[in-house]
């Protein structure tokens, strides 16, 4: 079974990247059409059963970017054994606060560029 951008997520995805938040809007600007660096990122990309906000697949490098719902230990308590499960694959994933990407825009895209192979 494919493990990227599984059949049955292509609904959920194309409706993500319709509907993306304003955390997620304002850092695609950065992202989109290589702008970083050259590397190439995909919003609402797939590994598995999971969703990622943006994904760099030449660094195997995932952005999420969380707001309120994830403050919950509940929903803490998720992501991490989601982002343990990539790690498991080889993907390394960054977590920022929606707030983090108005209010420290630079300190976050220096940060995603830090984790680029040179």
């Amino acid at each position: 079974m494919a493990l990227h951008n599984r059949k049955y997520l292509r609904d959920n995805r194309r409706e993500l990247r319709r509907n993306l938040t304003p955390a997620e809007a304002e850092l695609w600007k950065y992202l989109n059409d290589s702008q970083l660096e050259g590397r190439k990122f995909r919003r609402q990309h797939s590994i598995g059963n999971f969703i990622l906000d943006f994904y760099c697949p030449s660094e195997r490098l995932a952005i999420e970017l969380d707001g309120q719902v994830h403050e919950h230990s509940v929903a803490e308590q998720a992501d991490m054994v989601r982002d343990q499960k990539l790690y498991k694959l080889g993907i390394k994933v960054l977590r920022f606060e929606n707030q983090d990407v108005f209010q420290q825009l630079d300190a976050v895209l220096q940060e995603i560029s830090a984790c680029f192979s040179k």
